[in-house]
């Protein structure tokens, strides 16, 4: 897990002033970074373009050319000029080398073996103009691995495109890692995205965060290690099961495979369920967890819900219909209890508009998720939310985790349900609401990982099958 930034101006500062380092010195380190990831991964004479712009991102690219310079075939475009004084100032010591310097990618030349990005910087927040929209577009179309320094130029600040930007591989970013880097928009350009130190180690840099970014390694999955058991230990979760009745089963069957004891559907009527899923037409007594909203529909009125849903303290995931009712929603207001939400942009704009009154689309959620993430955890901070998307955005009392390990093996229906059967397992196993939603995401793109079919191909119940293969976490 690493701490996440909306930009590292503040954390540069407190390196001139604590630390008595200087801007010239972070630019270094910033294109050191850069430097010895194409020497481990690049031989000796790979030709190398790097296409630098006005300031200190293009500065950074600059020095990475002369980092670089002989020991690789090194090519320095600088289409725009360069205008602040340290990129002035990198300039020249180039030109000292007799380093070749280009002001445009010359268009016969479409092979390289590394291309660098260092147009423009994470400070961009205006739109692309014509010129420099162009010079992205030939760095997009030469054949090569593209690096992106810090950010791929066209995405701004706040993750927009502004309207197309890089296509990068690899982006190293410096200092810390920033929030633009983990919007939807942005997961198509910054490929993997790799942070490297400025002077001192990320340790000193980094100042409090309450953004954090998840990792393959945080995964903890659920144990057995006791073995005076019965199947009551492992909790047991009911689901209500209503019109579309695959979605709930898929959830319960993905509960029970996640370590759950035992699971309930409960039905307004006969389902064809699985022989090792019990019906119901009541909660049960003895639930530990309970999920509402996948696939409900309207089988079920509000005297069900007051009395069954309700009226108890009963650990309770909410998904899919559930955004649409403003009787489950009420469950909101129960500050004691363990609630957690699993919305997709289009459900959350209808759980938005119940709970404050206001609408939004789901564009204007997609273009500001952070924000509106944000504040609703200030609205219900005793609540875990889960924004679904390419990137998952989990916040609780403030506090934002993201998981970016998605990926487009789950956009397929019944994906969603499979992480409500995640969250409610662990739900009913004790654990609690925060650490349930984040396992139960790492868990799902660990699952889609595993899968190793076409990415196209993937079934929601090959994710339940993926979940045998995961490794358990070590015995305590």
């Amino acid at each position: 897990m690493q701490k996440v930034f909306q930009n590292c101006y503040a954390m540069d500062r407190r390196c001139y002033e604590s630390y008595g380092l200087t801007k010239d010195i972070l630019m270094e380190h910033a294109a050191e970074g850069m430097a010895t990831y194409v020497r481990k991964h690049f031989l000796e004479g790979s030709t190398v373009l790097i296409v630098a712009g006005t300031g200190s991102n293009g500065a950074d690219g600059i020095v990475l050319a002369r980092l670089l310079y002989l020991r690789y075939n090194v090519k320095l475009v600088v289409p725009l000029g360069v205008k602040s004084p340290m990129a002035k100032l990198q300039l020249e010591r180039v030109k000292k080398m007799k380093l070749t310097i280009s002001k445009e990618i010359n268009e016969s030349e479409i092979a390289f073996d590394v291309v660098v990005d260092a147009l423009f910087g994470a400070g961009l927040n205006r739109d692309l103009d014509t010129h420099s929209q162009s010079i992205v577009e030939k760095m997009n179309q030469l054949s090569g691995f593209k690096i992106a320094c810090d950010i791929p130029s066209g995405i701004s600040e706040s993750g927009k495109t502004l309207p197309l930007a890089f296509l990068a591989d690899l982006t190293i970013t410096m200092g810390a890692l920033k929030e633009a880097l983990y919007l939807d928009v942005a997961k198509d350009f910054v490929g993997e995205i790799f942070c490297v130190d400025l002077g001192v180690d990320r340790l000193l840099y980094e100042k409090e965060s309450d953004t954090f970014v998840l990792e393959a390694e945080d995964i903890c999955l659920p144990t057995r290690n006791r073995q005076s058991t019965h199947k009551g230990t492992f909790g047991h979760v009911a689901l209500l099961c209503g019109e579309k009745e695959g979605a709930a089963i898929m959830a319960a069957s993905a509960a029970l495979r996640f370590g759950a004891g035992l699971a309930t559907l409960v039905i307004h009527e006969k389902v064809s369920a699985p022989h090792y899923l019990m019906t119901s037409t009541v909660v049960p007594c003895g639930v530990t967890a309970l999920a509402v909203g996948m696939g409900l529909g309207s089988h079920f009125d509000n005297e069900f819900i007051q009395k069954y849903l309700l009226q108890n303290d009963i650990p309770l995931l909410l998904d899919a219909d559930s955004f649409y009712s403003q009787e489950l929603l009420s469950a909101l207001e129960e500050k004691t209890r363990s609630i957690v939400l699993t919305p997709h942009p289009k459900e959350f704009a209808s759980l938005w508009k119940i709970t404050t009154g206001e609408e939004v689309t789901v564009s204007h959620i997609q273009q500001n998720r952070y924000s509106f993430a944000r504040r609703f955890s200030e609205q219900y901070p005793h609540v875990v939310l889960l924004l679904k998307g390419a990137n998952m955005f989990i916040t609780y009392n403030s506090k934002m985790w993201i998981n970016p390990l998605g990926s487009s093996k789950l956009s397929k229906g019944g994906s969603g349900d499979v992480l409500s059967g995640l969250i409610v397992s662990l739900l009913a196993q004790g654990v609690d609401a925060l650490d349930a939603t984040v396992q139960a995401s790492l868990a799902l793109t660990a699952a889609a990982h595993q899968y190793k079919g076409a990415s196209y191909a993937m079934l929601s119940t090959d994710l339940i099958v993926a979940l045998e293969e995961l490794s358990e976490s070590p015995k305590e």
